[in-house]
């Protein structure tokens, strides 16, 4: 007997060497293309090598797809697959009430049921099977069965079990398997026992789907009702890497990419490394110092100069940034956030870089500070961040976070016809050139390139005199260039859009504001609150330094506000410190995503 929803959540939990990553990607692109609105949360152990069967081992990916809007991976899960004990005990608390539960039972041996801490086996507990629907397989006797004739090794057969789960999902969905065998046969084309098991393997999964006597419901999701385009699905670090390059080709500058590899920003320098072929120097380098570094010497030279990282490697590159600020060079940095503080939990979730964007720089040393808020709208921030630095002539750092690096949705390819043009401030050659000569409307200086006729200058890490850029020691000169820098950015607002309420009501009762991936779960709970009659809006901040000129405007017009913030309250710190504003604060720090249901929760006791 079948069942349609309008969405479902599905979790793929095991051991970190179990490939869980590639199913949940695997079923992750083929529901895209099924036509569903989808988005997930990669889960990844902070341990690279755990001991199998542990809890810190445990690696999962979630998947939330449907024909409605999705907006987040889900608070609860539909169906759950559990490799191991392990991968039960951390994430059973997630399968909703009359969920199914796939699990290998041959996993849930004496072994791995100590390492889980199972004092018995939880398969054989008929609570668990009164309140789930239980599918308690041998999936390794099964999956050997199925290579029996495979050349392969035992350990490299068991390494396919994913593919099995993957295809049992597939059929429960009713899904249709030449999707995941394309993907599978470009992923292992050089290997062709591995690719001939991996497929025999998924369509073992499937066809027991046919075959077992276990009564379990087909579930069939309609299609999204998405606009028309052609799209295909994106991380937020593949946006990233796809922005930059754009905003290379739009503004007509050469880009240069230099990072040092950091978790969850290393896959920006992959991805930057594979477009190397459109004229792009992508750079590892030894250390954040050397990337920082190297990035300001691009700026000098001409280029658009980018460099990645995460919360430890933007505490290395602080002290040159001050002085890319006293250069007034063109610098973006993205700073993907994780868990801290210090190395903290690389694997999980944070968003707690803001006040360190803000203010973590030696002296006073302002810089325009931009979010992103989906894993899709990196691509036209990385636009927007280029935009911003080659017009004001000044660095911008990007928060980004792990979340929105990892996770995906559907992105629907722009018209590059609808994306912005603009005209970097280049010198133009007109009169003589003095490194600190200023635009007059927008304070920003002149960007003089190595080679301009006319235009020989120097710029360092010592105070400069105004106009000229001589090094200067007078205290009112100091004091004067101090104003300028942070009259500067404080300009950009003119050249940012105006702040909007994103969803909901345009004034009343409460106001909820977010930045970053908070705004898929603010944008859901606010269209519920609202569904349900309550006067409520979500005003999701993306320019964060400077504020958009009219925010306190928009703010005022709400009784209540509620931040909510993956920290302890930066951005409630900022706006109470800006604006004088009485605001309410929602905060999670625990490396895993804000739900729906505790944010509603919240709202409504301030609403009542």
């Amino acid at each position: 007997m079948g069942e349609e929803r309008p969405s479902v959540t599905v979790r793929f939990a095991g051991d970190s060497g179990d490939g869980m990553q590639l199913a949940g990607i695997n079923f992750s692109f083929e529901s895209a293309l099924e036509g569903h609105d989808i988005a997930t949360f990669p889960d990844y152990p902070a341990e690279i090598r755990a001991p199998r069967g542990t809890l810190y081992g445990v690696s999962g990916f979630q998947v939330r797809f449907g024909k409605e809007e999705i907006l987040t991976s889900g608070d609860e899960v539909d169906v759950l697959v559990a490799m191991n004990p392990a991968a039960l005990k951390r994430t059973l608390h997630l399968l909703k009430e009359g969920g199914i539960l796939i699990a290998d039972s041959d996993a849930f041996d004496a072994k791995n049921l100590r390492l889980a801490g199972y004092e018995f086996n939880p398969l054989e507990d008929e609570i668990l099977k009164q309140k789930y629907r239980v599918l308690s397989l041998p999936i390794t006797s099964l999956v050997r069965e199925a290579l029996k004739d495979s050349p392969l090794s035992v350990k490299a057969k068991d390494r396919t079990r994913n593919m099995f789960v993957l295809g049992l999902v597939f059929w429960i969905f009713g899904r249709d398997l030449n999707i995941a065998k394309e993907l599978i046969k470009k992923k292992f084309a050089n290997k062709p026992d591995v690719l001939d098991a991996n497929l025999k393997v998924l369509e073992a999964g499937y066809y027991l789907g046919e075959t077992m006597d276990i009564e379990v419901p087909k579930i069939k999701v309609a299609k999204a009702s998405l606009p028309r385009g052609r799209y295909r699905t994106i991380t937020g670090n593949q946006a990233t890497a796809l922005g930059l390059v754009t905003a290379s080709k739009l503004s007509g500058l050469p880009l240069y990419f230099v990072s040092y590899p950091i978790t969850p920003a290393s896959d920006i320098l992959h991805d930057m490394a594979k477009y190397r072929y459109m004229d792009i120097v992508a750079i590892q380098a030894e250390d954040e110092i050397a990337a920082i570094s190297s990035a300001i010497g691009a700026a000098f030279g001409g280029s658009i100069a980018v460099t990645a990282t995460s919360g430890p490697g933007l505490s290395l590159m602080s002290e040159a940034l001050g002085l890319a600020v006293m250069t007034e060079l063109p610098v973006i940095v993205i700073d993907v956030q994780r868990a801290g503080p210090s190395t903290g939990m690389p694997t999980k979730p944070e968003q707690a870089d803001l006040l360190q964007a803000m203010f973590g720089r030696h002296g006073e040393a302002p810089l325009i500070v931009l979010a992103s808020a989906t894993p899709a709208d990196n691509f036209y921030m990385a636009i927007e961040a280029v935009r911003l630095a080659t017009t004001h002539i000044t660095p911008v750092i990007l928060l980004s976070d792990l979340y929105l690096a990892n996770g995906a949705e559907p992105w629907i390819i722009p018209n590059v016809e609808t994306l912005p043009k603009w005209e970097p401030h280049l010198w133009k050659g007109n009169g003589e050139y003095k490194p600190y000569m200023r635009d007059e409307e927008t304070l920003a200086r002149w960007w003089a390139i190595p080679g301009m006729e006319g235009a020989q200058h120097v710029v360092g890490g010592l105070e400069k005199e105004d106009v000229t850029g001589n090094v200067s020691y007078d205290p009112l000169n100091h004091e004067k260039m101090v104003k300028l820098r942070l009259e500067k950015v404080k300009r950009v607002a003119e050249d940012i859009p105006l702040q909007e309420v994103n969803t909901g009501k345009e004034e009343g009762d409460l106001a909820i504001v977010g930045w970053g991936s908070t705004y898929g779960v603010i944008r859901s709970v606010v269209k519920q609150l609202v569904e349900e009659g309550y006067s409520v809006g979500h005003v999701h901040i993306k320019y964060l330094n400077p504020f958009p000129k009219n925010l306190k405007d928009v703010l005022t017009r709400f009784k209540k506000i509620l931040v909510v913030e993956m920290n302890m309250g930066q951005l409630a710190f900022l706006l109470r410190g800006t604006f004088l504003l009485d605001v309410h604060q929602f905060n999670k720090v625990q490396g895993v995503p804000i739900t729906e249901r505790e944010l509603k929760q919240t709202a409504l006791k301030l609403l009542k």
